[in-house]
């Protein structure tokens, strides 16, 4: 077979593992995609979409989006890697069931690192192309995609002792992003933050560890190691109650809560309203399936990505910086 490459049209969008589903809704409510497409495990490519909407066409529920794919058919594993280096360094893989030969091809191709990270950690800029096997000699890639990460995603080396929840893994996804997108500083000594519905802690706890001063707000008491910090100012109160006002400056301001997504908009609203602080970060969670709508809300606000997160379930983050 001799070695050539196709151009594609369209888009291919890599779904997050188990969020198929939820990205094949997004499609078509959010966007209206609703042309027959091709799947190849977790990837989606639609090779008919509206041109002149091409480039909007960025699923929260998309892991990463190829966004100039093309074919690559090839004869040896040392072919294909040499073809994808003349295009550019950097190239992760999606994963497909062709895991062992996709893993030769990975080996002969530039390092990038694709093991859990350790928090917190700096993305690089560079471009980051992704590529599936769909066949024993058959690739199917985009140099050009959504996201910085290899192919889309990031995960964290787990610490399994000291955080009082599995939450702080999201609060440090959401962080890292937020300097990925705005390049935002991470929280840090001398800054003061402020969250609400903060039981048992796991955000608290990733703040803390940044050296950042926390008030902690929840009807429940944190973990006790927490609660003894002296970092940590907790008051038992509904936080969603408490004006700006009576909290005063803030440099950041976090929201975990189990809440309708019009709450907490309400909520958020008085915030950038008192002008008391200007970088936020609120996972907007769901009652069933996804509300497009409330969430396009939260994406329309000026300085605003609205994402899903690796760490994320069936909800959605919030992050607005304008540091």
């Amino acid at each position: 077979m001799p070695i050539y490459i196709e151009e594609k049209r369209g888009k291919a969008f890599w779904a997050f593992e188990g969020m198929e589903d939820f990205l094949q809704a997004e499609l078509s409510q959010r966007f209206g995609v609703d042309s027959p497409f091709q799947q190849y495990g977790r990837l989606f490519y639609f090779e008919e979409l509206p041109q002149e909407r091409q480039e909007q066409i960025l699923p929260w529920f998309a892991q990463c989006v190829l966004q100039k794919p093309f074919l690559l058919n090839f004869e040896s594993i040392g072919q294909a890697a040499g073809e994808l280096k003349k295009i550019q360094r950097n190239w992760a893989p999606c994963p497909c069931q062709f895991f062992r030969r996709q893993s030769l091809i990975q080996e002969k191709l530039p390092h990038i690192n694709l093991k859990d990270r350790t928090f917190p950690v700096q993305i690089p800029q560079s471009p980051m192309g992704a590529y599936a096997l769909l066949e024993q000699n058959k690739i199917f890639a985009s140099a050009q995609t959504s996201s910085p990460l290899p192919a889309g995603k990031i995960s964290f080396v787990e610490d399994h002792v000291n955080p009082p929840s599995r939450a702080y893994l999201k609060l440090q996804e959401a962080l890292t992003m937020a300097n990925v997108f705005f390049g935002v500083e991470l929280p840090a000594p001398g800054q003061k933050c402020f969250e609400a519905g903060a039981c048992p802690g796991g955000w608290t706890w990733v703040l803390a560890n940044l050296g950042a001063q926390v008030l902690a707000v929840d009807r429940s008491p944190l973990d006790e190691r927490l609660m003894a910090n002296p970092l940590v100012s907790f008051q038992a109160h509904d936080a969603f109650t408490i004006a700006p006002q009576d909290v005063g400056p803030i440099d950041w301001l976090f929201s975990d809560v189990i809440c309708y997504p019009s709450r907490l908009y309400e909520w958020v609203q008085k915030w950038l309203s008192s002008g008391l602080c200007k970088n936020m970060i609120c996972t907007i969670k769901m009652q069933g399936g996804i509300d497009w709508a409330a969430a396009q809300k939260f994406a329309d606000i000026p300085n605003s990505r609205v994402l899903h997160l690796n760490y994320n379930k069936h909800e959605l983050t919030w992050i607005h910086c304008q540091d």
